[in-house]
């Protein structure tokens, strides 16, 4: 082939199948591996443009939005510009310094989260060089010849080439509340998007069916694409992002006031404007939650790390905080807490007898199936090969959620058309007028429903998943449609076992004990789900069918929900309604689920929990994804979505208890100091110095005690936090002072070396008493804590002896002066080790 320029197809849904494929250099084989590399290259990568990969420069940069460095900068020009190189110099070297610390650990994070993503992207089978393979759905170029299936999420927009029975939901662009079936033809070139029932659109999925089509449009060039462009798409805020933005707000009130104040202060008793200028903004760098950002990041992405080792990746990082939340956890029970292998245990006669004729029409029916596939089927497969080259299939209606039954049509070797159906016993009891029972056809009494219903009552006790078959002979026609199911012959039951997981009673009691409540959603029938139920050693609180929702308002519903743990019979939309009921009552719900049928109800979830090998549409709503369908390895995940909240938590803590009191102690000071209590450019060193063991809380250790109970944000136990413990640290400060200028006389170069000194080594030693709740000798720190910590503390003792300490404005301290301010920080340590046992007793997070 011949490599092509750009070409905008208009209106390809009114062309014929035969002329597009001419237009875009492409056929029924698909393109060749290097003439689809070339278009690659031509039209780029089939992603959205808002969700284009953010380069190292644009890292860089974000760190300079935060509008206080930006003033900051700013001022350190102006002093420049007043010829004060030295002290313009330090302080840019500083900033920078700061700067690209948090670019380098922010980039590794950003780095490390991308890699993860890439082992759960998105594929799509493609012809390429006549072959069918799997590649990454962003590689697909117009002209590609991509398969669909039931589950597929439709990855550009295409025109179909071929197709059976597909069905397409298609709601995120059209709002259309059901799928739309779709089929080859030509439809007008003013067909609306409603109307183009030949084209599938980019960020749709297959319902049901399987379909071929050609590619015409890739990327931010496809309809969705367009939309996207249109639009400022922003996911909605996590609890987590509520949360920092409330703390981010507090910290900013409170700084904004301090600031405001000892600038307006120093500049009425005439102290020099510039030096009060870069004083003040200095202490808003002191106390801004500018690091914060930066620690998030890196918790977060080392948690998502973690969880990776563990099995479990995690797709959107701000999810994390919300596993940790997560109070209420819904999941079906096959593979979750099923061993996931189902088998067939028999096919039954309606006497309960074994039926090699129910079997063979089960084989056919199963082996024959196009749709959606499933564990029923692969079971009934697996069971025993038989030779069923006598029949040939015909047409298929496929399996959905509301007739939870699949008809095959065959015909046999005397060429009869015979419909095979399977599924639900009622949903296939519905369509049936007759029984085959000892070789005879007679009619669905009254009695022989009776004699069903127990026999599928007593199976379901047992815990066996029933499906029934039917039968029906039908004439010769074009095609078979859903209208064509009745008057069939019910021919018998198959059942399914599934045995529960040895070790899942354990898992759940685990969950239990962490705060975390198991609830049920299955569309299972009632008998199977409460027979499970007493396997696993789960208490059923509530029993709740399909039947019961469907006539319950929502206002009942969000009643209902917390009072029941067993959701039976449910379709996909009940699904997600349980799922918005128990959140319209304020519990985090997490929701695991793998199939078509639970893409509503992970879109409607706090936590969106799918599996590898889940369907398209599942992963793609889910927010983390398994690697192994095992809920031990969820609840993993629950401890490490804690532990990565209780480390954020453990800087804000941090933040709030030193640099909030070092910052009110300096602003009150410099109301009766003759001279700046630091330097700014000191305040920023005490900063830049503090941040580096800051940077390694994202994997310091959590106590167990922290990861008991579901997390959430309380602004207010921050506040009272900050409060407490400030005022404390100022306390010490203004002991400090006293001492310096009432008892030692320090000039102002050594006040600012002692207190510098001071300043530091506190906020360093309250690092390691702020990340516990315990006593923090009771609580072992990693070790990348304390080594970084050990570092600084060596440095900042060491920095008023170097030879260009003047550069800084320190000076040599007299050892005396050195074990003071070593004595000081150890009282400090006492009275916040004693003030946080009688804080945590008296406040509850």
């Amino acid at each position: 082939m011949v490599h092509m320029n750009i070409i905008k197809i208009e209106q390809p849904w009114s062309m014929k199948p035969e002329e597009l494929l001419k237009q875009t250099g492409s056929s029924d084989q698909g393109l060749t591996q290097n003439e689809a590399e070339k278009r690659l290259l031509t039209y780029g990568k089939n992603v959205l443009i808002s969700k284009a990969k953010t380069t190292p420069l644009q890292i860089f940069l974000n760190q300079f939005k935060n509008p206080i460095l930006l003033i900051l900068i700013f001022a350190t020009m102006i002093s420049a510009f007043l010829h004060e190189w030295v002290d313009a110099a330090i302080i840019l070297v500083i900033v920078l310094g700061s700067t690209v610390l948090s670019f380098y650990q922010e980039y590794s994070a950003s780095s490390a989260a991308e890699k993860l993503k890439q082992r759960v992207q998105i594929k799509s089978k493609v012809m390429r060089d006549g072959k069918p393979i799997d590649i990454p759905a962003e590689d697909i170029v117009p002209g590609d010849i991509v398969q669909l299936s039931a589950g597929s999420l439709i990855p550009a927009d295409g025109v179909i080439l071929s197709s059976q029975d597909f069905y397409v939901n298609q709601s995120a662009m059209t709002g259309e509340t059901y799928p739309v079936e779709k089929s080859p033809g030509v439809v007008a070139a003013t067909a609306g998007m409603t109307e183009r029932s030949n084209f599938t659109f980019m960020g749709t999925n297959v319902r049901s069916g399987s379909a071929t089509i050609l590619i015409v449009e890739t990327g931010s060039a496809t309809s969705y694409g367009q939309i996207a462009s249109r639009l400022n798409i922003r996911p909605p805020e996590t609890d987590f992002e509520r949360g920092l933005t409330r703390f981010g707000n507090l910290l900013t009130t409170t700084m904004l006031i301090l600031v405001l104040f000892i600038l307006g202060f120093n500049i009425i008793y005439a102290k020099p404007v510039i030096d009060s200028l870069l004083f003040a903004i200095a202490l808003a760098v002191g106390l801004s939650p500018q690091l914060l950002p930066a620690i998030v990041t890196i918790t977060l992405s080392k948690g998502s790390q973690i969880m990776a080792q563990n099995g479990v990746i995690v797709r959107r990082l701000n999810s994390i905080e919300n596993l940790g939340s997560m109070n209420v956890f819904c999941t079906d029970k096959t593979g979750t807490l099923t061993q996931g292998i189902v088998q067939l245990d028999g096919a039954k006669d309606i006497n309960g007898n074994d039926s090699d004729e129910v079997f063979k029409y089960a084989y056919i029916n199963s082996i024959n199936e196009t749709g959606l596939s499933n564990p029923l089927d692969d079971a009934v497969i697996a069971t025993k090969k038989i030779d069923i080259g006598d029949y040939k299939k015909i047409d298929e209606i496929p399996f959905d959620f509301v007739r939870k039954r699949l008809s095959i049509v065959v015909t046999n070797e005397e060429g009869k058309n015979l419909m095979i159906m399977k599924g639900a016993v009622d949903k296939v009891l519905e369509t049936c007028s007759s029984i085959h029972d000892q070789a005879q056809e007679l009619p669905l009494s009254i009695e022989y429903q009776n004699i069903l219903a127990k026999r599928f009552s007593d199976w379901s006790g047992q815990g066996f998943r029933v499906l029934g078959v039917a039968t029906r002979w039908l004439p010769e026609q074009n095609d078979y449609t859903r209208n064509d199911e009745h008057n069939l012959t019910f021919q018998g039951f198959l059942l399914f076992f599934d045995p529960p997981k040895e070790d899942v009673s354990t898992t759940i009691q685990e969950l239990a004990d962490k705060g975390v409540e198991l609830k049920i959603i299955t569309g299972d029938n009632k008998l199977v789900t409460l027979h499970l139920a007493q396997a696993i050693n789960l208490t059923v609180k509530g029993v709740l069918d399909g039947d019961e929702i469907e006539k319950m308002p929502d206002e009942a519903l969000w009643s209902a929900a917390p009072k029941t743990n067993l959701f039976v019979g449910v379709d996909p939309n009940q699904k997600e309604r349980i799922i918005l009921a128990l959140r319209k009552r304020g519990f985090v719900v997490g929701y695991m689920g793998d199939g078509i049928n639970d893409a509503p109800a992970l879109h409607a979830a706090d936590v969106g929990i799918s599996v590898d090998t889940a369907v398209d549409v599942a992963k793609e709503a889910a927010d983390f994804v398994l690697l192994k369908t095992d809920l031990s390895i969820l609840n993993k995940g629950v401890i490490y979505g804690r532990n990565t909240f209780a480390n954020t938590i453990k800087y804000i803590f941090i933040t709030t208890s030193a640099s909030f009191g070092n910052c009110l102690s300096m602003a009150g000071a410099s109301l009766f100091l003759p001279f700046l209590p630091l330097l700014p450019m000191q305040i920023l060193l005490t900063n830049f110095l503090t941040d580096i063991p800051s940077m390694n809380i994202g994997a310091d250790r959590v106590d167990e005690d922290m990861v008991k109970q579901p997390t959430h944000w309380n602004i207010q136990f921050i506040r009272n936090f900050m409060i407490l413990f400030g005022l404390i640290s100022s306390v010490f400060d203004f002991l400090t002072f006293g001492i310096l200028i009432f008892v030692l006389h320090s000039g102002e170069i050594q006040f600012h070396t002692s207190w510098f000194l001071e300043s530091v080594l506190t906020e360093l030693f309250v690092l390691l008493i702020m990340r516990t709740r315990k006593r923090f000798y009771q609580s072992i720190p990693a070790k990348s804590l304390l080594i970084s910590t050990a570092i600084i503390t060596v440095i900042t003792i060491s920095l008023p002896f170097i030879p260009f300490n003047f550069l800084l404005g320190f000076m040599p301290l007299p050892l005396p002066i050195i074990l003071l301010m070593v004595s000081i920080t150890f009282a400090y340590v006492i009275v916040s080790e004693l003030a946080k046992k009688y804080f945590y007793e008296h406040n509850k997070i």
